[in-house]
């Protein structure tokens, strides 16, 4: 099974906010020992990013729905490594682990002896992974950055929003740290290849992470559109650039999103909405020829959906095997058949505040074994970790 599939590897975890607990919590819920190493008195920072927050039983700690998200399944120890004693614990806990994860700003731990070179001495096999904004060379490696700054420098928001010339028009960011969560998955690939790699060679590596790189790979088929056209590809609003119609539409009783993905399922969609002629005209004949004239096309059908109830259009579309969606709120979302059935909702029994909830990790389909731990709270296990062989 997938959840005790690292149950060998143990990961020491200096990583913070989102990019990097998002990739450990990953490697956590694969069976791995991860280590989540936080600043006396401080802790990650995402443990204030609230509200909302978890009340303990007592009233006396609170924890962020925030952490929750990205924290599971690890143990936390509090050190300082800019003293030397943080340092020499550190030191010793390389030696028992696989991989490292920090974020930290390119240079920073090289300060205190824990740079890669450094504790490649203590375990050469070491997979030593480095999450920054910018990498860790080049005119702006030594500049912080968060996810928002990302979504706006690697071209993502260029394209995203309503259209210049549209009410509400200009760029908008996601609305959800997708850089973040990106970088997170691209890390958790990447430290899972460099670990089957040392299993050929015995060698461990060095994996320079940046969320830059991953703002501009993510921009998948704009990036494309834009390297093959050499044009900057607009903002769309909900419709696709290379579909239509495949965007949100308003029926009678609310939105949902119709995906219409080739000529054939038109040409259905066009007698549902008893207008066969439509699927004939010039301007809407061809994807291409939709695309061209996605504006002309969005105003014929949005009236002729909007005559009708979304359960009119949902039993038409299923019955004629066009894909659609409603556009729900996470009340909806978690009440859903389908997510109930693939038990998306999960929790975590804790001492101090009880079930929390926690959302399945998706790589792990319906595994009931794999473990569900509750985020900890800081420093919860250094004594216990600290005290290992």
């Amino acid at each position: 099974m997938l959840s005790r599939a690292l149950d060998n590897i143990r990961v020491l975890d200096l990583s913070r906010i989102l990019a990097g607990p998002w990739c450990t919590q990953n490697l956590a819920d694969l069976g791995a020992d991860v280590i989540k190493v936080e600043r006396p008195g401080q802790g990650d920072d995402t443990r204030k990013w609230g509200p909302p927050y978890l009340q303990s039983r007592d009233g006396e700690e609170t924890l962020s729905a925030y952490f929750t998200c990205c924290n599971r399944n690890k143990r936390s120890i509090c050190l300082d490594f800019s003293q030397a004693d943080g340092q020499r614990a550190l030191h010793e806990l390389v030696r028992t682990c696989d991989v490292l994860v920090e974020n930290y700003k390119s240079g920073t731990l090289e300060r205190y002896g824990l740079g890669y070179d450094s504790l490649k001495a203590l375990r050469p096999d070491l997979v030593y992974v480095s999450i920054t904004g910018y990498g860790q060379d080049g005119p702006r490696a030594a500049q912080p950055g968060y996810d928002y700054i990302f979504q706006g420098m690697g071209g993502l928001m260029s394209h995203t929003g309503v259209a210049d010339g549209e009410l509400g028009a200009g760029p908008l960011r996601a609305g959800i740290p997708v850089v973040d969560i990106s970088t997170g998955m691209y890390a958790t690939s990447a430290i899972l290849a460099a670990l089957l790699q040392r299993t050929r060679t015995g060698q461990g590596a060095h994996l320079d992470i940046a969320l830059l790189d991953v703002a501009v790979a993510i921009n998948a088929n704009q990036g494309a559109n834009f390297l093959v056209s050499g044009r900057n590809p607009g903002r769309s609003g909900n419709a696709h650039p290379n579909l239509a119609p495949y965007e949100v539409f308003k029926a009678r009783d609310g939105y949902f999103i119709l995906a219409v993905g080739n000529d054939n399922q038109f040409a259905k969609l066009c007698t549902l909405c008893g207008d066969t002629d439509l699927a004939r005209d010039p301007r809407f004949a061809t994807n291409a020829d939709r695309v061209q004239n996605m504006g002309a096309l969005r105003e014929v059908l949005g009236k002729i959906i909007a005559a009708q109830d979304r359960a009119h259009w949902a039993g038409g579309l299923e019955s004629a095997g066009i894909a659609w969606g409603p556009v729900n709120g996470l009340d909806e979302v978690f009440a859903d058949e389908q997510v109930r059935h693939r038990a998306m909702l999960r929790h975590a029994s804790h001492p101090r505040f009880g079930d929390i909830p926690l959302v399945r990790n998706p790589m792990l389909g319906r595994d009931s074994t794999a473990p569900m731990r509750p985020p900890p709270l800081m420093g919860e296990h250094t004594r216990e970790v600290l005290g290992e062989p």
